[in-house]
């Protein structure tokens, strides 16, 4: 305990460098590993609040804890643990104007970061048995904390938000650019950015210069569904005359919305965004509406849509212009496509120099921009989806849609539905059409991953879909093409599979056109190091420290390490000391406590012994642990150690080995 306070106390030295923001009272110490650990994990705001405000309150003492934020002077409560209490305003007010912790009564607060936007509180009642001094002194300790780990959830929900909202985006695009008329184009445009950005309802303007008037469709309460309004009213009128967006909030802006254009809809606006449509020229056109921000798990600042949800929604926005422009006029959406592909590629890298990896660089080439079926092998963690990724944005097909399947996480009765979709009434379920994953990766690529995973009925339905290029939905009889390109992976033997029957063998012909066979970690040389150091280097910079170097001690650690888990292994160690630890550089030490004990003695040198004792027991380990990766099957691990079933058994004999029953 000694020696973590000393170095927690040498990291505050040089906080403008180290960022390090560990307690100094040993005590906290615990609580504040905990929390940034399981920040390290977490990728959902609310989820990793529910955890660690009960942690933070118990640690101070109290019996109620809430982090409140301030948003044009009022308060509302971001998360909250205990007996609801009513916040002290005054008291709350004031740590944000001084920055720094204060008592009053049974209460304590602090600012959870000195001049931030934010303007989030922590505050705590204590009991009228607790040192208030004590917890105050505590709060301001934890408080750093909290910051930097909900800053590093928050940055992670984001990331994945905005992949997401990225993909969703081409698949949208991708539907509208099949649609030639006008009336169902604007349809699936308010239904999709409603859907998209989890808004009530949505119009796009459509502006009719020379009467001054703003036409807006689909407009629901209005007969027809048609809403016209003059050019200068309202949010969207002002989007209109200065061609930019706005966000709106009723409680903070409250003369900003029309109320005769509520009164006409019989529908009250709290929260409104608002973008301007262009055309391929430049010309504004329209605008695109959004209405009430739907409430969400995700914790953002309280006043509805964000600054996330307004990028979402001119990009949407570019889209919509060019599909509404001219239809049939391809040139400026598939432009816009790549520019959104173009982000999500970059998110997308295979590292590393070793031999295999520079091979599997050359086949990705070659096989990229064709049309074959491409079976990826490897164990877990190895990155199979970041080739399956990198297949599709190498290829023709990286302006449509990167569709991923788990086929481990479906369940055997929706297998076909999930792949192939399903009519309305189908099943008891049923109660609207849907497409498919084959159909949403229409013209794009479809990754089925834990592809032995896949039930072996929907193994006979997927071989036909392959052979014919053809499909029918659940309950529906209309045949519909495909062109989605497959890529599966696995970490099972599919030949194993097929001798067992519990694989088609006419499936793993049909996939095994071209077999990617990814190299475990361990077998990559140096690439451990080139992952180690690109892996550190970006969690780093989302924790907004600087980057420690590796000593020559760590560097060899690492390269000594089994990696079991793989790259994955590597990437959760990377990101656990961006956050954990404080010094200068990563020594061999700062890994010890991370690197499992199994991982340690299978690593760690015994110069003690001799040659063959040192011979004998690298292989008991070895052997033991690749029987584990084989879940006991010792088929499997005879046939990747290259020996006979018979031969491994002997083997274990030889070893003092007791094989599993």
């Amino acid at each position: 305990m000694t020696n973590t306070k000393a170095t927690a106390r040498q990291g505050a030295d040089n906080a403008s460098e180290a960022q390090n923001v560990l307690p100094t009272d040993a005590a906290l110490l615990p609580v504040a590993a905990g929390l940034l650990w399981r920040a390290n994990r977490g990728d959902d705001p609310a989820a990793w609040l529910a955890v660690a405000l009960p942690a933070v309150s118990t640690a101070v003492g109290g019996d109620y804890a809430a982090l409140a934020s301030a948003v044009a002077g009022r308060w509302s409560v971001v998360a909250e643990v205990g007996t609801a209490r009513s916040l002290p305003v005054e008291l709350l007010a004031d740590v944000l104007d001084r920055e720094s912790a204060r008592a009053q009564s049974h209460w304590v607060a602090t600012p959870l970061a000195p001049r931030s936007a934010q303007a989030e509180v922590f505050v705590v009642h204590l009991p009228p048995t607790t040192d208030v001094h004590k917890a105050l002194v505590a709060v301001e300790q934890l408080a750093p904390v909290l910051h930097q780990a909900l800053a590093a959830v928050r940055q992670r929900a984001n990331d994945q938000n905005r992949l997401r909202r990225l993909e969703a985006i081409l698949e949208i695009a991708n539907q509208w650019n099949q649609t030639r008329e006008l009336e169902p184009l604007l349809v699936q445009m308010a239904e999709a950015a409603t859907r998209l950005l989890r808004a009530d309802r949505a119009s796009i303007f459509l502006w009719d210069r020379p009467n001054h008037t703003l036409v807006g469709r689909p407009a629901l309460g209005i007969p027809g569904g048609e809403l016209r309004i003059p050019d200068d009213r309202g949010v969207v009128g002002q989007v209109i005359q200065s061609g930019e967006p706005r966000r709106v909030d009723a409680a903070l802006e409250p003369d900003a919305i029309d109320h005769r254009v509520d009164a006409q809809l019989r529908y009250q606006t709290r929260t409104l965004l608002c973008v301007p449509l262009h055309g391929r020229c430049g010309e504004l056109f329209g605008a695109f509406e959004l209405i009430n921000k739907q409430p969400s798990r995700e914790l953002t600042a309280p006043g509805g849509f964000t600054v996330e949800d307004e990028e979402a929604l001119v990009e949407l926005a570019a889209h919509a212009a060019v599909a509404l422009e001219n239809a049939q006029d391809r040139r400026q959406l598939l432009s816009t496509n790549r520019q959104i592909a173009e982000a999500a590629a970059e998110k997308v890298r295979l590292i590393g120099e070793s031999p295999p990896i520079e091979a599997l660089r050359s086949i990705i080439r070659r096989v990229a921009d064709t049309d074959l079926a491409v079976l990826i092998l490897g164990e877990n963690g190895t990155g199979k989806e970041v080739v399956a990724q990198s297949i599709h944005y190498l290829s023709h097909r990286r302006d449509q849609p990167f569709i991923a399947v788990n086929c481990a996480a479906i369940p055997e009765t929706l297998a076909e539905s999930e792949l192939f979709g399903h009519e309305k009434g189908a099943f008891t379920d049923a109660r609207e059409a849907r497409q498919g994953k084959f159909e949403l990766a229409a013209g794009g690529t479809l990754f089925l991953d834990e592809i032995g995973d896949l039930t072996f009925g929907g193994q006979g339905k997927l071989l036909r879909v392959l052979e014919e290029k053809v499909l029918v939905r659940v309950g529906g009889s209309t045949p519909i093409h495909t062109d989605a390109r497959l890529l599966a992976a696995t970490n099972q033997n599919l030949a194993e599979m097929v001798r067992a029957k519990k694989f088609r063998e006419d499936l793993y012909f049909r996939l095994n056109v071209v077999t990617l066979d990814l190299p475990p970690l361990r077998e990559r040389g140096n690439d451990v190091l080139l992952l180690a150091e690109s892996f550190l280097s970006d969690f780093c910079k989302r924790a907004r420290r600087k980057t420690p170097p590796l000593t020559a001690a760590a560097r060899k650690r690492l390269l000594e390490h089994a990696w079991p888990g793989n790259v994955r292994e590597l990437r959760n160690l990377m990101e656990r000391l961006a956050y954990l630890s404080t010094a200068e550089r990563i020594e061999a030490e700062d890994l010890a406590f991370i690197l499992s004990p199994r991982g340690q003695a299978a690593s760690a040198a015994d110069y003690s012994r001799s040659l063959a004792d040192a011979t004998a027991r690298f292989q008991n380990e070895y052997i033991r642990r690749l029987i584990e990766q084989c879940g006991g099957n010792m088929s499997l691990a005879a046939t990747r150690l290259g020996l006979h079933r018979s031969n491994l058994y002997r083997k274990m004999h030889q070893l003092g080995m007791d094989a599993p029953e």
